[in-house]
């Protein structure tokens, strides 16, 4: 099919427009460009399809993984709280319609964007380490690694660099084109959820029980806010008292952090090892003193969920490898749209090359 064919293709925000407005003719053009055109157009066509792999930027950018690590380390120096804020985002992003970084989109007047839905407003943070990773990304390989698998590769490394395991990540994503607030209201967990909800919210992305305790481990690292477990401390269920559950030493604890009529932006640590990933947050679930009722339910709710949380607790290395599988698991999530390398994390480019087509967005 020549380049002077008028084709239309798909836009996400304007009118469709030709291949012939794109490019002169071969008339107007030598061949030797023309054919130049032709080729890097179905190169990006290419690699807009294909899977994700180990080693995906290899050639295109070998040194992605260490810059990443190197950019989210010296972060971390300046504030330890990082690391846990980082590794949620590929939580919050991959749940969502898959890992695109729909989640890093800032809201525009004809988008309303995640960042402000019920779960991620107030809650999440770190965005800018994001975007610096992904500036120094640019100086050394413009256009070339995706905001999405910024994600994934910081992710991986705020566990180790806490002390956590180490695994090889897949790469090879699209940013997507567009984010819905919607869209992550309608999926992501509230602090008040329970056991069984969480194992039903899982099943629809084919994680088993063992994926969802070993996944809510994240939670070995961090702080939460009071907003999130007042009820517990003074409603639950709507009961006018507290969480039974709640071991009566960790209790007051709590009470003194986050009293009622209180400040609930004050943050507490989800376990008592906050800058260390190990078990300790599953010891902690044993004894009562998980933070989240959505943390605390795993062990409190009894099987299926319980004899993990108790397996965990007593087996390190075992949390270790069921939590790597379940990373990797949930970085495989993929909505299947078109998608592109982003410029800059937050916005979506004013041109794109993918798969389904080369058009511009005004």
């Amino acid at each position: 099919m020549k380049f002077s064919e008028s084709i239309k293709f798909p836009s996400l925000t304007t009118k469709s427009i030709t291949v012939s407005h794109l490019y002169p003719t071969r008339k107007t053009m030598s061949s030797s460009l023309y054919f130049l055109i032709f080729f890097l157009v179905h190169i990006f066509m290419a690699s807009s399809s294909a899977e994700l792999q180990h080693g995906f930027y290899k050639q295109t950018c070998p040194n992605a993984e260490s810059i990443v690590k190197k950019v989210l380390r010296n972060a971390m120096v300046k504030e330890l709280r990082v690391s846990a804020s980082v590794m949620r985002l590929q939580f919050h992003d991959c749940f969502v319609n898959g890992c695109d970084a729909s989640l890093l989109l800032d809201d525009t007047p004809t988008m309303l964007g995640e960042k402000l839905s019920l779960s991620n407003i107030n809650s999440l943070r770190s965005y800018e380490i994001i975007d610096e990773i992904k500036e120094e990304l640019e100086k050394h390989c413009p256009n070339v690694v995706s905001c999405a698998d910024i994600i994934i590769m910081a992710s991986r490394d705020a566990v180790v660099l806490s002390g956590g395991p180490n695994w090889e990540v897949k790469l090879g994503r699209e940013d997507s084109l567009i984010a819905r607030q919607e869209d992550s209201d309608k999926i992501m967990p509230s602090p008040r959820a329970n056991a069984t909800y969480l194992i039903d919210l899982f099943a629809k992305f084919n994680l088993s029980v063992k994926d969802l305790v070993a996944l809510s481990g994240s939670h070995s690292i961090g702080n939460g806010r009071c907003f999130s477990i007042m009820f517990r401390l003074y409603n639950q269920s709507g009961s006018g008292k507290p969480d039974p559950e709640l071991e009566s030493g960790y209790k007051s604890k709590l009470n003194k952090l986050c009293p009622i009529g209180g400040d609930e932006e004050v943050i507490g640590d989800l376990d008592a090892t906050p800058h260390y990933f190990d078990n300790q947050y599953f010891k902690d679930l044993v004894s009562g003193k998980g933070f989240l009722n959505s943390d605390q339910s795993l062990y409190s709710a009894g099987e299926p969920t319980r004899k993990y949380v108790k397996m965990f607790s007593e087996d390190e290395d075992e949390f270790y490898r069921a939590f790597v599988e379940g990373m990797v698991k949930m970085g495989d999530l993929q909505s299947g749209k078109a998608g592109e390398i982003r410029k800059k994390c937050r916005v979506v480019n004013p041109w794109r090359i993918s798969g389904n087509g080369f058009w511009f967005a005004n």
